[in-house]
């Protein structure tokens, strides 16, 4: 009988495992032309880490002969083996390993390491790969879909749509390059009001690690970080990285009257305090910074250093700089403007998939509320919406911030740029002599990887 006979035996074991809810592998053990035992994956229905299917038929195959070498038989299995089970075929001496799908994160055949090849063994047990690869990939990758779509729905049911706000599909955010962190979300907050918020929160922060408190601005996402975020977890410090409402994947209330400066500040409050975020190293742009900076005065103790770039406080008894004049009446012009077509216009290294993530919160014109509503938020005289706490933080960052601050700017950003964060550094105590990166523009995280390692650098306990 041919590979692909026992294979497809193979990936029946595996369908089964499928319908009880295991990731669907499957395996046979064939002596002499004859199928003597069979496995599919058993873990999460027997509690037991080693109930892959290869083991399970390993098992099956040594209490059929008696003996549990199995020097005269081959082993059929429908996924790459890893590491357990690639060591336990050869601890049985099979004379034969042929498997279906390649396992890119976890293969001991080939993929990961080859335990089959190692010299030092005292056994070789040859190894074919790829037979039937394609069914046996498309059975795994179906899997894994309807177990994505299932959670989604659990989110859905966990946090109903209000509505007056849209929830952009799921779909919308499927293989965006760099951004493989699994979402998280809270409609809890009182300021909420029932509407759910996305944010990434990935890695611990152990003994001295730090917390990065990663907030962005207009018309970005969380997107924004995804070149920071590697870099500072691989650290081992933890980071958290919030959509803003009508942002990300966020909810996206339909009337522009919802956004304020008030309520989104009182909503980064309660996440930060909800959170019981320590350790606390603010990082800040664009409206990450005009709101982010009002944040510390509420609670000193939680926050030890400042990391900004390219932003302002919106006090509103100073002048706006005029390029953000001209950024508002774009806006105003313009309300249906590219988004994709911004950041590659200021960030020509960027690739069109990058450029294209951060129009995929935004698929039509209801969903882009927020940017409309965010140009003319910004304070702009001494009674608007957020001037007066603005204020307050000034005089906080001025007379009574005692963290280290690390200022990094876009020389080339036309709206807050060189001049507006010279004005920023003199009202921050302690702010050294900004870092400026001669080709970046306003988004400076899209040089996120040696800003990361400089802040690194920078707020480390020895720096």
């Amino acid at each position: 009988m041919s590979d692909e006979i026992f294979m497809q035996q193979a990936l029946a074991q595996a369908r089964q495992a499928a319908a009880a809810g295991e990731v669907p592998v499957g395996a046979v053990v064939v002596r002499r032309g004859e199928v003597i035992a069979t496995g599919r994956n058993a873990p999460v229905d027997g509690h037991d880490p080693t109930a892959h299917a290869e083991i399970v038929a390993l098992r099956a195959a040594a209490q059929a002969l008696g003996n549990y070498r199995l020097d005269d038989c081959e082993l059929f299995v429908t996924l790459e083996p890893c590491a357990m089970c690639s060591g336990a075929m050869l601890h049985a001496r099979l004379r034969r390993v042929v498997f279906g799908a390649a396992d890119p994160k976890t293969g001991a055949a080939g993929s990961v390491l080859n335990l089959f090849e190692q010299p030092q063994l005292n056994h070789q047990t040859a190894l074919q790969g790829g037979v039937l690869a394609r069914e046996c990939g498309d059975l795994l990758q179906a899997f894994f879909r309807q177990r994505r779509a299932d959670k989604r729905e659990e989110a859905r049911l966990a946090h109903p749509l209000r509505e007056d706000a849209l929830r952009t599909p799921d779909a919308a955010f499927d293989r965006l390059p760099g951004y493989p962190w699994q979402p998280r979300y809270v409609s809890e907050l009182p300021a909420l009001g029932g509407l759910r918020m996305h944010y990434l929160y990935e890695g611990e922060a152990g003994e001295g690690g730090l917390t990065w408190l990663c907030l962005h601005g207009n018309p970005a996402w969380s997107y924004l970080y995804r070149k920071m975020i590697p870099v500072l977890l691989e650290a081992g410090h933890r980071v958290v990285a919030p959509d803003l409402i009508g942002f990300g994947k966020s909810d996206k209330p339909k009337k522009d009257s919802f956004h304020s400066f008030s309520t989104h500040r009182q909503i980064l409050l309660e996440l930060v305090e909800s959170l019981d975020l320590q350790n606390v190293v603010l990082v800040v742009q664009d409206w990450g910074g005009l709101l982010g900076l009002t944040l510390p005065m509420a609670a000193p103790r939680r926050y030890q250093g400042l990391l900004v770039m390219n932003t302002t406080l919106g006090t509103g008894d100073a002048p706006l700089p005029a390029g953000f004049l001209a950024w508002r009446e774009m806006c105003a012009k313009n309300p249906e403007f590219d988004v994709a077509r911004l950041f590659a216009r200021g960030n020509p290294q960027m690739s069109a998939a990058e450029c294209a993530a951060y129009s995929a919160p935004f698929p039509d014109k209801g969903h882009r509320a927020a940017l409309r509503a965010f140009p003319p938020m910004v304070p702009d005289s001494p009674d608007a919406d957020g001037a007066a706490i603005s204020r307050q933080a000034r005089g906080f960052w001025q007379n009574d911030w005692t963290g280290r601050s690390l200022m990094v700017v876009g020389a080339q950003d036309p709206v807050l740029g060189p001049p507006v964060m010279r004005g920023l550094q003199a009202l921050i105590r302690g702010c050294g002599e900004p870092v400026v990166l001669a080709q970046a523009g306003h988004f400076v995280q899209e040089h996120g990887e040696p800003v990361a390692r400089q802040a690194l650098a920078f707020f480390s306990p020895a720096a």
